[in-house]
């Protein structure tokens, strides 16, 4: 493999359990010149990887609007277009590793005769040269990456979430918090928003937890969260003595940037959350309608899981909306939790 493709365009998460798979390419070709396929705004998170040489943006959202639009003409010569865009940097090797039919469409767009798909679906295992079946221990974090990078025989090493942080944006994120009065390892990431609400726990919950973390760990609570959020963070924020709502007012990269200076992070099944283990920060990740891992391979970083009969139910719940699987995940069981992550 000399000129390598990554196709993983979205979603955030997914992008941070698939961080791992460049930096295993690189270790066994150093000199193989590496590309990652990525929606705009997901790229942020990886273009300060010194183990991916190029980012090619997908353009999703002027696609979409073409084909909205029913401007098919428009759409189709955006595509061949695109397609000779990629063709250009002549790849030897692309890799779908997002199994979906439109990653799969994208990888064929791109002209490389070796095309390897995990676990393809959809039809676009018709677009493969090669499928890799999923495979590894599902309650590993990152397992399915793993897997295939096993399958690929590629230096592994510990293969863990890896995230970087670019100069700028770190010198950015320091006026930041200096101006919020918050200082590097002082401050515990609350991540309490995604995007279905089985997944949430409940806002009483953060808000008789803040005090806690404030109080008996000297930590202050910053709550981080998009746009849509934002309103909702700052109630919270507000409920809390010395909370701070950051919500809506970072973009990516900048929140990266902010887990990785925490002290400490809790969350929800979310992007954020998981980036607190690709930092390595002391994380505590509560888990309920999902359970994408439970072994976070890293002794600072722990889950809470209930394991309910009915959990995990993904995007069909019977309960009614009661989400009993978090609501009995009381702040005195995420407090222990914390004390031991810290104490790792």
């Amino acid at each position: 493999m000399k000129r390598i493709l990554i196709v993983r365009a979205s979603a955030i998460g997914d992008v941070v359990f698939a961080s791992p798979f460049a930096a295993a390419l690189k270790a066994t070709y150093p000199d193989a010149h590496i590309a990652w396929l990525v929606e705009p705004g997901i790229h942020t998170l990886l273009e300060a990887d010194p183990c991916i040489d190029e980012l090619i943006l997908w353009p999703k959202g002027e696609w979409k609007k073409l084909w909205q639009a029913k401007r098919f003409g428009d759409f189709f010569r955006a595509v061949r277009a695109f397609s000779r865009e990629l063709k250009s940097r002549r790849f030897d090797t692309a890799i779908d590793m997002q199994s979906l039919l439109k990653s799969g469409v994208l990888t064929w767009l791109s002209g490389a005769p070796r095309r390897i798909g995990l676990g393809s679906r959809e039809g676009s295992q018709h677009l493969m040269t090669e499928v890799v079946p999923k495979g590894g221990d599902a309650g590993r974090i990152s397992s399915e990456y793993l897997y295939l990078a096993q399958q690929l025989g590629l230096d592994t090493g510990e293969f863990l979430p890896r995230l970087c942080v670019a100069s700028e944006t770190a010198t950015r994120v320091d006026a930041l918090l200096a101006e919020r009065g918050l200082t590097r390892g002082g401050y515990a990431v609350f991540a309490p928003f995604t995007t279905r609400p089985q997944k949430h726990w409940f806002e009483d919950a953060w808000v008789a937890l803040g005090p806690q973390v404030q109080g008996e760990l000297g930590l202050t609570p910053v709550i981080l969260g998009g746009p849509a959020e934002r309103d909702t963070a700052e109630r919270m924020a507000a409920a809390i003595p010395g909370a701070v709502s950051l919500a809506g007012q970072t973009g990516l990269a900048d929140a990266a940037a902010i887990i990785e200076r925490a002290g400490l992070l809790i969350g929800v099944d979310t992007g954020l959350t998981h980036m607190g283990i690709a930092f390595s920060t002391p994380t505590v990740a509560l888990f309920g309608s999902t359970r994408p891992y439970l072994d976070t391979g890293r002794a600072n970083a722990k889950v809470i899981w209930l394991g309910m009969d009915c959990s995990p139910c993904r995007r069909r719940p019977t309960c009614d909306g009661a989400f009993t699987c978090l609501r009995d995940i009381r702040p005195e069981r995420v407090m222990a939790e914390a004390r031991e992550v810290l104490s790792a």
